[in-house]
């Protein structure tokens, strides 16, 4: 069990983060390796001091570049744990090599994570690695169908359009669960699992690494990214960014209205993630937003609100993995190295 940890929640001023150090993230998040003259440029600031802000930023463990590897279909796995053991069951699940996300949550559900599953090792995790879980009462799984909105492509809205465009490089994760079908060797592998660890290794450490030369890891990064393999960007506390507020919302519609509603939610820049999903509802989306009278808001005249039956929402209370990246607080409580869903 891991040991009684207490990491408060830290505010932008806090933590020393003003608008300037928000578009730095934000320019992060759509492009995790650019160059700081590259940001700088888009920004209009110098760059000498957008590489310190940034480098402060990552080195405080603020905000982590991580490399999202495309490893299989994907599912929600929504828990209840006894009394005491929430966080354990949420850390638990956050150990796991393939989560994506894992949230310890104040609502029906006691915790919720996304995992990447290939569909011939979906009957192993449900019926054992699921249960081994400590203190779970019961469990969840539901498929992913299709993205309307992933953390990986979601832009709170800090940045102008234009200066969004100047930074894109690569095209968005889109809509499919399945990865994309390419076979890739044991350098694409080595240079995959750095970029997972340390989204912004130069080429040369991954050249070092992969057993290649600089010019190649360049050219196989570009790759990798192109086809979706492997997604990189920033991962940070939304709270940093101004949104102190997050829930998940379960949406219950009708099958014909799932598309509409859908696309109808990812109008909003705070709509971090929006999916639909198999079981009793339909849509799962993840909601940032900058107070509760917001979300009240949000909740209740919000034009999709027209369109759905019923919404199970949940505040977001602990995250202890985001985008794949480790949180601040499960550094502080985990020990060993993270276990594998193989």
């Amino acid at each position: 069990m891991p040991p009684l940890v207490t990491v408060e929640a830290v505010t932008p001023a806090e933590a020393g983060v003003d608008a300037l150090d928000r578009r730095i993230i934000a320019a992060l998040q759509i492009d995790g390796r650019a160059s700081w003259r590259k940001i700088a440029s888009v920004l209009g600031e110098p760059e000498r001091t957008v590489a310190r802000r940034a480098l402060r930023l990552l080195e405080s463990g603020l905000v982590t570049v991580t490399g999202l590897i495309a490893r299989g279909d994907t599912v929600i796995l929504r828990l209840n744990c006894r009394p005491g053991a929430v966080r354990d069951a949420a850390v638990a699940a956050a150990r796991w090599q393939n989560t994506v996300f894992s949230y310890v949550l104040a609502g029906p559900a006691d915790c919720v994570a996304e995992l990447q599953c290939p569909p011939e090792q979906l009957a192993r995790f449900m019926l054992e690695e699921v249960p081994a879980v400590p203190g779970l009462v019961s469990q969840h799984v539901s498929p992913v169908l299709r993205y309307f909105r992933t953390v990986h492509e979601w832009h709170p809205g800090i940045l102008e359009p234009a200066e969004e465009a100047a930074l894109a490089r690569f095209p968005a994760p889109g809509a499919a669960v399945e990865p994309p079908e390419t076979d890739l060797g044991p350098e694409e592998w080595s240079i995959l699992n750095a970029l997972a660890e340390d989204g912004r290794r130069t080429h040369e450490e991954l050249a070092a690494i992969a057993g290649v030369s600089e010019a190649t890891a360049r050219r196989r990064v570009e790759s990798l990214s192109r086809s979706g393999q492997v997604s990189i960007r920033a991962a940070v506390e939304p709270a940093l960014l101004g949104l102190p507020v997050e829930a998940l919302l379960w949406i219950r519609t009708r099958p014909d209205e799932v598309e509409e509603v859908g696309r109808a939610l990812i109008r909003s820049p705070l709509v971090r993630y929006a999916a639909a999903v198999m079981g009793e509802y339909q849509l799962l989306v993840d909601v940032t937003q900058p107070s509760k009278d917001a979300l009240y808001e949000f909740l209740s005249t919000a034009p999709w609100v027209s369109k759905v039956e019923a919404v199970q929402s949940h505040l977001v209370v602990e995250a202890l993995k985001r985008s794949a990246a480790p949180t601040s607080l499960l550094r502080a409580v985990q020990g060993g190295p993270a276990a594998t869903v193989d």
